[in-house]
């Protein structure tokens, strides 16, 4: 199997009920929303997912779903965030029983593993699939650094092929690609750096205002990536406020906030997420109202590269 690491790749959200069940309506409004916009790929199960509050049958149904939605047109990839490498390896072949084209994986959950144990676990799972990996290198969020000395001693794995950068330092990018060339693709994982990281040279963009902005999103990428960075930055510059929404504790409910703007999600959390309330939710909701007011008129950006 091989996945081309490229494009705006949305995290997608988990939609819920009010009885707090698996909204499977919502959720395909949303998916036809993303391909229609052009995404690459469909990330399931990260923390915009609410992952650790989801039943492993809720993760299965939600992996089947997907597969069936999306139809071949993108891969289908699933969010690894375990405790155990028995869990992690386990999570993989859950994910090729369900159809997955893909994967994302966090270094271990809850314990901070060192340098050595990261790598053994990274490369226990990828020994035991034969679906191809992207490495999730968060360490503000996660307190583990995947360096570039961890990532070359990976390369040993041939299914290991991109790595999802959110360190928050842009100059990675560059380091990443100085070292490891066409080897190792890059995704940028922070909204706030979208453009940014784009220009840098990441490959791809794995998004979380996606959720609700397919096509704005999917417009910077791809007019970025096609040199017209006027017409992209000026989109970027609309979007720059709702992509803030992203870098918060809170950004499942912020995003939820803003699908429901836009027509294609709910706000239903899992607790103990609750919707936001009081001055907190004011200040989004002003946030989403004066994006959708000033909301752009896209250039067409499909197959220009």
């Amino acid at each position: 199997m091989s996945i081309s690491w490229t494009g705006v790749m949305p995290a997608v959200t988990t939609k819920f009920t009010d009885k707090d069940e698996l909204d499977l309506d919502m959720f395909s409004v949303n998916i036809e929303a993303q391909l229609e916009a052009g995404v690459s790929g469909i990330i399931l199960g990260g923390t915009l997912g609410e992952a650790s509050t989801l039943t492993y049958d809720e993760k299965k149904v939600l992996m089947k779903e997907t597969v069936k939605l999306v139809k071949g047109k993108v891969p289908v990839i699933i969010n690894i965030a375990e405790q155990t490498t028995k869990g992690a390896i386990h999570a993989a072949h859950v994910a090729e029983e369900c159809g997955a084209t893909g994967l994302m994986m966090l270094p271990p959950m809850r314990y901070k593993a060192n340098d050595h144990e990261t790598v053994t676990y990274f490369k226990e799972t990828a020994h035991s699939t034969k679906l191809p990996i992207m490495i999730y290198n968060n360490p503000i969020d996660y307190g583990i650094m995947v360096t570039l000395d961890m990532l070359e001693e990976l390369m040993e794995c041939d299914n290991i092929q991109a790595v999802k950068e959110s360190t928050r330092d842009i100059s990675n990018i560059t380091r990443i690609k100085t070292r490891f060339g066409n080897r190792l693709n890059v995704l940028t994982g922070v909204d706030t750096l979208g453009l940014e990281s784009t220009l840098m040279g990441a490959d791809g963009w794995v998004a979380g205002l996606v959720c609700a902005f397919p096509a704005e999103t999917c417009a910077v990428f791809e007019l970025a990536k096609a040199g017209r960075i006027t017409e992209a930055l000026e989109i970027y510059r609309w979007f720059l406020p709702l992509l803030e929404l992203d870098i918060s504790p809170q950004l499942v409910q912020n995003i939820k906030m803003a699908e429901v703007a836009t027509g294609i999600g709910t706000e239903y959390v899992r607790a103990p997420r609750l919707p936001l309330i009081g001055v907190e939710r004011e200040r989004v909701a002003a946030v989403i109202k004066l994006g959708m007011a000033t909301r752009p008129t896209l250039p067409n950006y499909k197959g220009i590269n």
